[in-house]
Parts: structure tokens; sequence; C-alpha cells
């Protein structure tokens, strides 16, 4: 988050206006009546939300859930992981765009350091939080002379590392065609020093394409929402903390859920809602970019929906 916009004296929002962890477990007992199999807690950064631990329990009873992740920065994983997998969390994605110190710094804001995430990595997995994913987002003169050194870190081990492409979501990370490596370029030059082989996906509207090395050691994954978008096969919701469901991580806005949830609505009035809002969907923002109006001058922030 912008440190000159959401600095000391921004007001975030009070308490009573994002959901409680009953009424999450709602909405999701609702989202399950309705297809979904897999949760994955985001933010922000989630372990900043106080008794994560009891919001996981709840989510991890929920018969019909196959799959309870999260995605963190890996500030604070060293001290949450073992309480979070007693909860019932089965996996955890970890945030490192470089693990070179003063790359790490500028790209973060200098609010941590890179031991400290790989140390929170290392937590994770002695807590049963694996495989660990390591997403590293790709800019083009910022880090991108790393990847080889971080696909070396992770090549041999359990760890799962994902390249992604820099992506324009929301408005404040000025983004620049310019700064976009694509994935192509990025497993050419890995192939070129560790040799890659591609591998099928592990389930429809996997948004990582995988690749493994082919004299052995794990694998890595490119996520080119950029240059290989991947609208088509998209079966993501989000919910963010206010209650407000998007269909797209590039959307202007959402759907406002609480105000229903609070107002009285059935559970079978709800599900006619979600029905509907999915029903149309019409998000292809990715296969739309390119054209000048397909890059609407608002959208939600990264910060306030996760990836």
């Amino acid at each position: 988050m912008p440190e000159e916009v959401y600095g000391a004296r921004y007001r975030f929002l009070p308490r009573p206006e994002i959901l409680s962890f009953e009424e999450i477990e709602r909405l999701v007992r609702l989202f399950v009546r309705l297809g979904v199999r897999k949760l994955r807690l985001t933010g922000g950064e989630p372990l900043l939300r106080h008794d994560l631990p009891k919001l996981v329990e709840k989510l991890a009873a929920i018969p019909g859930i196959q799959d309870l992740a999260l995605t963190t920065n890996g500030h604070l994983l060293s001290r949450h992981a073992p309480a979070l997998a007693e909860a019932g969390l089965r996996r955890v994605t970890v945030s490192l765009d470089s693990h070179d110190a003063e790359v790490f710094q500028r790209m973060s804001g200098g609010r941590s350091e890179p031991g400290r995430v790989l140390a929170g990595i290392k937590s994770a997995e002695r807590a049963g939080l694996g495989p660990v994913k390591v997403n590293c987002v790709v800019q083009r003169g910022v880090n991108d002379d790393k990847i080889l050194e971080l696909a070396r870190l992770f090549h041999g081990t359990d760890r799962i590392l994902r390249f992604i492409e820099f992506m324009d979501v929301g408005t404040r990370n000025a983004w620049d065609l310019g700064q976009v490596v694509p994935a192509a370029e990025l497993v050419e030059r890995i192939d070129a020093a560790l040799p890659l082989e591609p591998v099928g996906p592990n389930y429809p509207g996997e948004v990582a394409r995988r690749y493994r090395y082919r004299y052995g050691g794990g694998e890595v994954g490119m996520i080119a929402s950029v240059t290989q978008p991947f609208c088509g096969g998209c079966t993501r919701a989000r919910l963010s903390a206010a209650g407000a469901l998007l269909t797209c991580l590039f959307a202007a806005g959402g759907y406002d859920l609480k105000a229903p949830l609070r107002s009285g609505a059935s559970d079978e009035m709800l599900l006619a809602t979600l029905q509907g809002i999915w029903q149309q969907r019409r998000d292809r923002y990715s296969e739309q970019r390119a054209a000048p109006s397909g890059r609407p001058s608002e959208r939600v922030e990264m910060y306030q929906i996760g990836g």
C-alpha cells in the first residue's frame, strides 16, 4: 500500500464496516452450495487480521471444502504458521520478488527483509503447510536480472517458484508495458541454465503454466496474464473484507453482499443473488487490455482483493 497515500494519518475502515468471521463463514457456505471447493485467504496482508486462526478453523470445518490456502508477504509467517496449521490451513503461498536485500527493499517499501520471509517459509514447512508456493512479480529493469538466482535458490527443493508478469492491477503501481517481461522470455532465460520441459495443469482453470526441470529439481510456474490471457478459463471470484463480490482481478468495482447480508436476506435470496452475478459475468479485461476502451480508468487495488 503506497505510503504516500496510506500513511499514518489515513483513516482505514472502522471494524463494523468489514465482514465478521461469522458473515464470511455464512457466505462461504453458500458459495460451496454453488460448487466452490477451493478457498484462499489473501489481503492486503491476511496475517494482520486479528484472530485469523479462528476464521481458518470455521472455514476448514465446512463440508465440501477440499483446499484451504493463504497468500502472505511472509513477514509474520514464522509467528503464525503453527496456529494456522493447527486450525486447518493446508497450504501457503509467499510473495518474494527478490532474495537480494537491496532489490527486495526497493520493491517492498523497506518494511521487511528477505531473510525474514525465507524464515517464514521454513516455519510453514515445519508446520506442514507445504508444498509452499513462492510468487515473484517480475519487472524489467527492477528485478528481472535476479530471476535465475531465485530459480537456483529453490531448485532441488519442494518449493514451487512462480514468476508473474507485471500486471496493471489497480491504478497506483505506475504500470508500464515496457516493464513487462513476457513469460516466454523468462522460460527461455531459465531453460538456458536449468533445462525445462512443460507439464500439464494440475486442474482445469489453473492460471500458472507449469514447467519441470528436465533433470530433476522440482518445477516452476509462469503466470502470463498480460501476454497469454486466460480469461476464458477463469473460475475465480473474490470477496473483499468489506463484503464486495468481485468477478475479476481487474474489476472497477464489485457487488455489495454486505447490505443484503445485514438486512435479513435469507440464504435462498443470497444464493439467487450469487447465481445472478455469476451468470451475467462477462469479464475479459486481460484479453481487451490492448484496446483503448479495454482499460477502465478505475480499478480495484490489489491490496483490497489479493491476487
